[in-house]
């Protein structure tokens, strides 16, 4: 028996994230729009992520929060999509987490203001935004895809953060991200997942 996939979300979140990966991943899946405010931190979507955040996916009784999280999950739960570079482990781990971690917290702490000094780099763990900048640089250089030759969840995920933050000037524009961005944006799955969240967008207005 199939476990109802459902993908509760705002599309002007992160969810837009998961958004992508869902339609990579081909699967049905019902979404379920959570509104800023007394919705997210009702009891009812409490129970289901007491974090008052989206995105959060369910799969029948399975409950999967972060977006790293949600998009590794996806990759394995449906192999069919192909979406798990298998061949390409060790660099599929490293860069999705290197997103989810180290980018992410440079990427928001410059955008926030909060550079951090020199004598505060061992604490915070990434060093500094240049420093993450320069790693992002080398990994993704020359690069269609972050591990190995296929396309996977990995490139769905620092894919999506390079893409947001050169669209808001949150990461430098550097050849070598916008090159990697070209190949990716043009994929069917992001455009029909963008045109889904841009039409609920729309619908809020």
């Amino acid at each position: 028996m199939s476990r109802e996939l459902v993908f509760y979300t705002n599309p002007q979140s992160r969810g837009r994230i998961v958004r992508w990966m869902l339609e990579e991943v081909g699967s049905p899946y019902r979404t379920e729009v959570i509104e800023y405010g007394e919705s997210m931190k009702s009891p009812e979507y409490l129970a289901i992520n007491p974090m008052g955040k989206v995105p959060t996916v369910t799969h029948g009784n399975d409950v999967i929060s972060e977006c790293a999280a949600i998009c590794a999950y996806l990759a394995v739960a449906f192999p069919e999509a192909g979406l798990y570079a298998q061949r390409a482990h060790s660099a599929y781990y490293r860069w999705l987490f290197f997103a989810a971690g180290p980018l992410e917290a440079a990427i928001i702490n410059r955008q926030l203001g909060a550079d951090v000094a020199p004598d505060q780099e061992a604490m915070v763990g990434y060093g500094n935004y240049d420093r993450v900048m320069d790693a992002l640089e080398s990994a993704v250089s020359g690069k269609a895809f972050i591990a190995g030759d296929t396309f996977s969840a990995a490139d769905v995920y620092l894919g999506s953060h390079i893409d947001w933050g050169l669209s808001f000037g949150a990461i430098e524009a550097r050849p070598a991200f916008e090159a990697y961005r070209a190949g990716l944006v043009e994929r069917p799955a992001y455009l029909r997942a963008r045109e889904l969240d841009d039409a609920l967008v729309s619908s809020q207005d």
